[in-house]
């Protein structure tokens, strides 16, 4: 894999994990105060699941380059 296409598949594997992390541990709060929507939550701890992101979308990035080199699967046709 090209190091353009390393990156591009990297940034598609973490917005697709930052979509499936961001529901992790949302409270909306019982007594909204005024300004707010009544559905932001409490605590989005934003750069935890940042981080949480990176490296779940690394381990996943490895995957893919592994079977890429492997050509376990084949992405060049017969």
């Amino acid at each position: 894999m090209s190091l353009v296409t390393g990156i591009a598949v990297y940034l598609v594997l973490w917005w697709t994990v930052l979509f499936a992390v961001l529901p992790w541990g949302v409270h909306v709060p019982e007594k909204v105060e005024r300004g707010f929507a009544d559905s932001a939550p409490e605590r989005p701890r934003l750069l935890m699941k940042a981080a949480v992101t990176t490296v779940v979308a690394a381990v996943l990035w490895l995957f893919v380059e592994w079977l890429a080199t492997t050509e376990l699967i084949s992405f060049r046709g017969p």
